[in-house]
């Protein structure tokens, strides 16, 4: 059988590529399953040099086709932030609850109409025999001026999905994967997978 690694300790994140995989009859890793620890530094400034980053340095190392992604939030009315930093925008201890409190701060005096953003995922596929690719789903918002919905993680609760007109949080986990800037980037991704999996 095949295998393709997901260069992520996220179990939630390896669930969505096990769905996508299986059809095709393909086993999917994630770095919790390697006997040793691999940590890829993400020195790029763009979503898609941290994803091509991840994935080329893991499938060098493994000699396996690698997926790997970056992902974030970005607030327009802050010039894109906090994009790369997203994860860790109010300190390296990455707390979402202090991330969220710094965008808020950060937007007192932004009205509702500027408030503009989006979550940008960038997927990077990487292997021997293959030529580096990368595919990038989004989902436009707006940021609220408070936290409402206990679903999701990150920047979820004060995220405004105006097509279901509630915040990310108050969506149910297959409302989320409808319209998530991840799931945009995996079906892109889907489209080439017969290529990737044959080596083609």
């Amino acid at each position: 059988m095949k295998e393709v690694l997901i260069a992520t300790n996220n179990a939630g994140k390896a669930k969505d590529f096990e769905a996508l995989f299986e059809p095709f009859g393909v086993r999917v890793l994630t770095l919790n399953d390697l006997d040793e620890a691999i940590d890829v530094e993400e020195t790029g400034v763009t979503f898609e040099e941290n994803a091509i980053l991840k994935a080329e340095t893991v499938a060098r190392m493994l000699g396996k086709i690698v997926i790997a992604d970056d992902s974030g939030l970005e607030v327009d009315a802050l010039d894109g932030a906090p994009g790369v930093y997203s994860a860790r925008y109010a300190g390296t201890e990455k707390s979402d609850d202090a991330n969220i409190d710094k965008v808020l701060n950060e937007l007192v005096e932004v009205p509702t109409e500027d408030r503009t953003a989006r979550f940008r995922c960038v997927l990077a596929v990487a292997g021997p025999g293959i030529e580096t690719e990368t595919f990038s789903g989004s989902c436009e918002g707006l940021i609220h001026t408070e936290r409402k919905g206990t679903n999701g993680f990150g920047y979820d609760p004060i995220f405004y999905v105006s097509q279901q007109e509630r915040m990310m949080a108050e969506l149910s986990p297959e409302e989320k994967s409808l319209i998530s800037h991840r799931g945009a980037a995996l079906e892109k991704l889907k489209v080439k997978l017969p290529q990737f999996i044959e080596g083609r």
